[in-house]
């Protein structure tokens, strides 16, 4: 399923990054452009969305003025606008949304909505050009912990997904708890490279034996009780060995329910996906692990792993040759299911 030389203008707002990238043919990146919020939220320990929505509106013209001047286009030479509706902040999400609707209404170009999660997944069709389904995907983030099978581009089929919290929301929790600050994910992996895995033997959750769901809400709350027991007893602890130890238990599961889920479907890939998707220790144990069976793993650069508007115009390419296009009743859905 191909057509040659389809420019997609991607625009994603879910959380707080303001993206804009214009993608040719789905795999070619012409444009990547995206605003980062992470120092204006960094005081806070997270993400407001108020804060969030109001700082898409300052920066979505400049960044979408800016993705097409580094692709060197105009809106003329674009065949489709791209945008994320759901899941995410809905203030944030209305932010993107309302912009992609009244540029597809002035220029009169076909408006293809994307799901977030969707759009991670794509990301790896931009990372490996070779890349095709169908395959299982491991999809870790902040907001999202899912085990997809990729049955072809437009098709995909739950297998598992967390039950409480998401393993990106955990590590921040946790991060925060040992006082290394925001984003935590990427602070807990350099810290981790310095601590003993097997410190501490935090808990591996298992729903039960036919399931492939996560919940890591356990873990969470084990290592935070731990903590405050050293404390109260006036014990001193290693927080490098802390990371480390939940890092390996968290990446522990997300490993075993995704070669789990490629053995069910008899698939010899598995991508990853998702901001957790750049977790160096994952990638290291999946790609040991599933190499022992035999499994290819493959995941995007980093750059791709956070969002990003790449994964979103990727997405609404194949959305375009299916002509899933939407009308101006498109709203912005926050818990939007998969």
């Amino acid at each position: 399923m191909r057509s040659d030389n389809v420019l997609i203008l991607g625009i994603e707002s879910s959380c707080d990054e303001t993206a804009a990238a214009v993608v040719k043919d789905g795999r070619e990146v012409l444009s990547n452009v995206i605003n980062t919020q992470i120092a204006l939220h960094k005081k806070f320990g997270g993400v407001v969305p108020e804060v969030a929505s109001r700082r898409h509106i300052e920066t979505i013209d400049a960044v979408i003025d800016g993705a097409l001047e580094e692709a060197n286009v105009t809106f003329d030479d674009i065949d489709a606008i791209a945008v994320t509706y759901g899941p995410g902040l809905v203030g944030a999400l209305l932010v993107g949304v309302s912009t992609a609707k009244a540029l597809a209404f002035a220029l009169n170009k076909p408006l293809v909505p994307v799901h977030h999660i969707k759009g991670h997944i794509m990301a790896n069709f931009v990372a490996h050009k070779d890349l095709e389904p169908p395959f299982v995907c491991l999809v870790a983030s902040g907001g999202h912990s899912h085990i997809v099978s990729v049955e072809d581009y437009t098709h995909l089929e739950i297998m598992g997904r967390t039950r409480d919290d998401a393993a990106g929301e955990a590590f921040d929790k946790i991060a925060r708890v040992l006082g290394l600050g925001y984003p935590g994910g990427p602070l807990i992996d350099k810290l981790a490279k310095e601590g003993n895995p097997k410190a501490v033997d935090f808990p591996r959750v298992r729903m039960d034996k036919n399931s492939l769901d996560f919940s890591f809400s356990g873990v969470k709350t084990a290592v935070i009780n731990y903590l405050h027991k050293l404390e109260q007893n006036g014990e001193e602890y290693n927080k490098a060995d802390i990371a480390a130890s939940f890092q390996d238990a968290v990446t522990d599961v997300l490993c075993e329910h995704t070669i789990e889920a490629a053995e069910q479907k008899n698939s010899k890939i598995i991508a990853l996906a998702g901001g957790v998707a750049s977790n160096s220790a994952l990638r290291e144990k999946m790609t040991k692990l599933a190499g022992e069976k035999g499994i290819k793993v493959v995941y995007p650069e980093p750059i791709l792993c956070t969002d990003n508007a790449v994964m979103i115009a990727c997405a609404g390419y194949y959305g375009y040759l299916e002509k899933n296009f939407a009308d101006m009743t498109l709203n912005a859905i926050p818990s939007l299911s998969l």
